[in-house]
């Protein structure tokens, strides 16, 4: 019997043997088509690619040798105006790309030169007939510094005949700077050759591998060993027509393509050679069809041992599947544990958080009652009392949020919101924070489309704050802080996708506490941390938010050297139309953007796309000016100006002050920068810098800087009437507060702001004494929500059906503990005018008094 289940099992084994042979059979033939196609491809895109940066190259020489050209023949045309050009010659200071200018008066034989001396045009060549934009170019030479060299001459023309000519002399390592930094990798060479002596005149930097004693082509010829006599005849007929030419050969035991490139009908050859696997790493093709074919032999394997293994492993699943079972049992018990362990815990340390400000506020009003003679000492005392009472709200406010989120109450309050303001309303919380530790904030945002979109503000802005007061709080004084918005692919075009960076360089958290980060009264635990106070409810809080908005949030942290959180959300972008107007109606468009980092340039470009405006930009200060004189020069001039302030070589304030002299009065020139703008004020001022506008750009803030430059007066003068509308002297409200000692601190604080309050016990006595009172007696009612007889709701109610005429529209503010967004809600509804949470912040009801007066007005 044994042996026969042993020969039934070996039979079933050979029949499965059997296809899993077969597939791997027609796994290789597919797999050496594929290897076959892919040569194939490579073999055809090698030399198109190489002819493609080629012909980007020798396009940037040739743009080089056409503006030294035109920029020659403006000289001349300068020297025809000229009473004594030879003067002006003598005294013209050369740069790093014209180290020798010269002048040969018509009928001389020699002219003057600006390095001293006499100069004698017949030691140049220019027998090689070579042109550029017209003018005849010489062959190329070593000059008295030791660099290669070549010469253009250009005519002087005075009343229609040629009273000189102007040689100017240039360097060929002037190429160097504007040529990649990266030729395949390395991997390849690059050498510029004149065509007519052959000789190697630049061998440009950072532009692949270059072998010592390369001189001329005949050096270049045996360096890679290229002997074949009949390929030298090829290449000298097609060099001698100015024809490009490539080939296939072996150099250093590597299958290479070598290239002479003509440059300005081949005055000039670019060779060099690239090995054949640096162009082939680049295509994308190899990557994808390698992909194929390993997922392919992926699948196809894993199909085979499915096939062989089924049957001997149903008993051994069985098996597992019991164990796991019980695995999971023992897992969800220790959870459990740890669970209630985390909850014993967090129990422990509200304890703790709780009773710490508490201890202080009872503390220093014992002190307070004791030193009541004493100035100084009370508003020591209560200061710390205030900063007590927040920090102790502040854990209240996190505990309450943390419960509405487990019982599913939270609701998003969707509305329209700009990424500008929200992002300078976290800056302003978050920098003076890490400031007062010396900590470095940098803020960044590239690739956003559309910075005006649709969600929660208030939710996102509560995301951001939770992970950047960590960030300080975690970091080490004189640490660094990184909050970035980054602009990814969209996946729909109605929504902007968007990732947001927090990162830091401060203590880290382990590998076991990030398992844990995001559960609820979790605290990580050490002898740094421990001495930052804290409910353990952030993160929880901010992952449910992220999850509610339906985007995800990650962290990574290693300890000692800093965490990374990353949240990815999409946003509806609003359907409105851009508003071109505003910048026709304020004559803009043009600007030039001036700053070292070509990120931030090419972000205002794409962010002032739709606008109408064109945005160019310059990498440097010298860049800046020299595209500001060629755009007055042409009649073009930019509208606006923004300008860097710490770039190398030239700053913004030196860059400013020479713009400034070229461009008119009235054109703004804004610093855009990420340092304090109070640093700075002063020397820019005298500079002539109009204004500041910090990092990261927006449009909207560009805007809003434009609005404000244009209408300076107005906006002084709106401040002065602004701040006496602020103040409440004179007012008179009714208080709707069954707690007397809320009364007495709101009669207390609207006394000291020159306002007269009157209370009312409850709904009920409110409502009567508003009945009772006279038309336009009292300037707004403040009303609790919790009271005894008649509610604040119902009061509100009933005082907008009286019929008189001041119901409708005196203002009532609903004043109350409850502070979510649904509480906000019923009190609109009911028929207030607004809401303010206790305790009761005094900027914000003077806001609201003087908004609502201004709205009446």
């Amino acid at each position: 019997m044994k042996k026969q289940q042993r020969k039934e099992k070996n039979s079933n084994g050979i029949v499965l043997i059997v296809p899993i042979v077969l597939i791997f059979c027609i796994l290789g033939a597919f797999v050496f088509h594929v290897a076959g196609r892919i040569s194939r491809e490579m073999s055809a895109a090698a030399i198109d690619n190489l002819s493609e940066s080629l012909d980007l190259i020798r396009g940037t020489i040739e743009a080089i040798l056409e503006k030294e050209a035109e920029f020659q023949k403006l000289i001349a045309r300068e020297i025809e105006l000229m009473e004594d050009p030879e003067e002006f010659i003598q005294s013209y200071n050369g740069n790093e790309t014209m180290v020798k200018v010269s002048l040969v008066s018509a009928g001389k034989v020699q002219g003057v030169t600006n390095m001293g001396g006499t100069f004698d045009p017949e030691e140049l060549d220019f027998s090689g007939g070579k042109m550029v934009e017209g003018l005849p170019v010489s062959e190329s030479y070593v000059n008295h510094l030791g660099a290669w060299a070549y010469t253009l001459k250009c005519p002087v023309i005075q009343e229609n005949k040629e009273a000189a000519t102007l040689y100017i002399e240039y360097i060929y390592e002037s190429f160097d700077t504007a040529l990649p930094n990266r030729f395949y990798s390395s991997m390849a060479s690059l050498y510029i050759m004149d065509a007519e002596s052959e000789r190697l005149v630049l061998k440009p930097k950072g532009m692949g591998e270059r072998e010592a004693g390369h001189v001329n082509l005949e050096d270049f010829y045996r360096a890679n060993h290229i002997l074949e006599e009949d390929v030298k005849e090829e290449i000298t007929r097609k060099v001698k027509a100015g024809k490009n030419v490539m080939f296939y050969h072996d150099i250093q035991k590597k299958r290479s393509l070598v290239y002479m490139w003509a440059v300005n009908d081949g005055a000039i050859y670019l060779i060099g050679y690239v090995p054949i696997e640096a162009i082939q790493r680049e295509g994308s093709a190899v990557n994808q069809n390698i992909f194929i074919v390993a997922a392919v032999m992926l699948i196809a394997f894993f199909i085979c041992c499915v096939l062989y293994f089924f049957t001997q492993r149903q008993q051994i699943k069985a098996r597992k599947e019991r164990e796991l079972h019980n695995r999971r049992l023992a897992e969800a018990l220790q959870a459990a544990q740890v669970a209630n362990k985390s909850k014993t815990m967090f129990l422990s340390n509200m304890s703790h958080d709780i009773r710490t400000p508490m201890n202080a506020i009872l503390g220093f009003t014992v002190l307070l009652a004791k030193d009541a003679d004493h100035p100084d000492k009370v508003r020591e005392y209560t200061r710390k009392i205030t900063t007590s009472g927040q920090h102790l709200l502040s854990l209240i406010n996190d505990v309450l949020d943390v419960s509405k989120i487990e019982s599913g109450k939270v609701v998003l309050s969707i509305g329209e919101f700009t990424l500008s303001n929200m992002v300078s309303s976290v800056d302003a919380i978050i920098r003076p924070a890490a400031k007062a530790k010396g900590q470095k904030f940098e803020v960044t945002v590239t690739g956003i489309k559309n910075e005006r979109l649709v969600g929660d503000e208030t939710r996102i802005n509560q995301i951001l704050i939770n992970l950047l007061s960590n960030a300080v709080k975690y970091t080490q004084e004189g640490g660094s802080i990184w909050f970035r918005i980054i602009g990814l692919p969209q996946r729909s075009s109605q929504f902007e996708h968007i990732r947001i960076e927090v990162e830091d360089n401060g203590y880290g958290m382990t590998p076991e506490y990030l398992e844990t980060i995001f559960d609820a009264f979790t605290r990580a635990e050490n002898s740094t941390t421990n001495k930052v106070q804290g409910t353990g409810l952030g993160m929880a809080i901010t992952k449910n938010i992220v999850e509610l908005m339906g985007g995800s949030i990650h962290v990574v942290s290693e300890v000692e050297k800093g965490s990374l959180f990353t949240v990815e959300l999409e946003l509806r972008i609003p359907e409105e139309q851009v508003d071109r107007n505003f910048w026709k109606n304020h004559e803009i468009s043009r600007i030039l953007v001036v700053d070292d980092d070509g990120d931030i340039c090419r972000n205002v470009q794409i962010l002032m796309e739709d606008t109408g405006v064109l945005a160019d930009t310059a990498l440097s200060g010298e860049e800046g000016i020299r595209q500001v004189c060629r755009a007055k020069e042409q009649n073009k001039p930019y509208h606006v100006i923004l300008l860097d302030w710490k770039m190398p070589g030239m700053d913004g304030i030196e860059t400013a002050r020479r713009i400034r002299a070229v461009v008119e009065a009235h054109v703004p020139i804004l610093f855009l920068t990420a340092y304090d703008w109070e640093e700075l004020q002063e020397e820019a001022a005298q500079a002539g810098i109009d204004g500041f506008l910090a990092k990261p750009f927006f449009v909207s803030a560009f805007k809003e800087k434009i609005l404000e430059l244009h209408a300076a007066l107005e906006d002084k003068g709106e401040n002065n009437e602004s701040a006496e509308q602020d103040s409440l002297e004179g007012c008179r409200f009714l208080a709707a507060e069954d707690n007397e000692i809320n009364a007495e601190i709101l009669l207390q604080l609207l006394e000291l702001e020159g306002a007269v309050c009157e209370v009312a016990e409850d709904g009920q006595e409110a409502l009567e004494r508003f009945q009772n009172s006279a038309p336009g007696e009292f300037d707004a009612i403040l009303m609790d929500v919790q009271m005894p007889k008649m509610n604040g709701y119902e009061a509100t109610k009933a005082i907008r059906g009286l019929e008189r005429e001041d119901a409708a529209s005196v203002l009532i503010i609903a004043m109350t503990a409850n502070a979510f967004a649904e509480d906000v809600k019923d009190a609109l509804d009911a028929g207030m005018n607004a809401h303010i949470a206790k305790p009761v912040d005094m900027g914000l009801l003077k806001k609201t008094v003087r908004q609502y007066i201004q709205r009446r007005e």
